[in-house]
């Protein structure tokens, strides 16, 4: 192996094999079947994101996870408490959304971390916008996204810069 991979590598199995060890509890059984799963996912990281190619600030990267984590909690909650609410006050559809980020990997994340959040769940695209699946049409749903978008964009440049 070329010894400038070997650190890298290193690095990347190692968060590999904790991420494994952290989904399975630790299972001693389920050993042989992480350490394929691990050499499998570092070398796929190692080819499709070499080494060297990113350059992630952590205090831009912990402001995105912070970022994300509160809204998690927030839209968590809005969830619960129109689903317990006896009232129901759920009016659910589709939204489209006209997304700015053009087609590609910023465009796929942007999509990803949205799936993610509670009450709102892209299911499609068209014509330059994303379908948008909410909880209650009657929200501002397209201008509370075009706000994660645009911090998602700034927060996305910080932590590349322009790739």
């Amino acid at each position: 192996m070329n010894p400038a991979l070997s650190r890298p590598a290193a690095l990347r199995a190692l968060g590999f094999l904790v991420l494994w060890v952290v989904v399975t509890g630790g299972n001693p059984a389920d050993l042989v079947a992480g350490a394929v799963a691990v050499l499998a996912a570092s070398w796929a990281s190692l080819h499709l994101l070499r080494p060297g190619t990113s350059r992630v600030r952590p205090t831009v990267l912990a402001r995105l996870v912070l970022r994300f984590l509160c809204q998690s909690v927030v839209a968590g909650v809005d969830v619960a408490r129109r689903a317990l609410d006896p009232r129901l006050p759920l009016n659910p559809g589709f939204v489209l959304y006209p997304v700015r980020l053009p087609p590609g990997p910023r465009r796929d994340m942007f999509t990803a971390l949205m799936s993610l959040l509670p009450g709102t769940v892209p299911t499609g695209s068209a014509a330059g916008g994303l379908f948008i699946h909410c909880l209650d049409v009657g929200q501002p749903v397209a201008a509370q996204l075009a706000e994660e978008e645009a911090l998602f964009a700034r927060i996305v440049e910080d932590l590349h810069g322009n790739d």
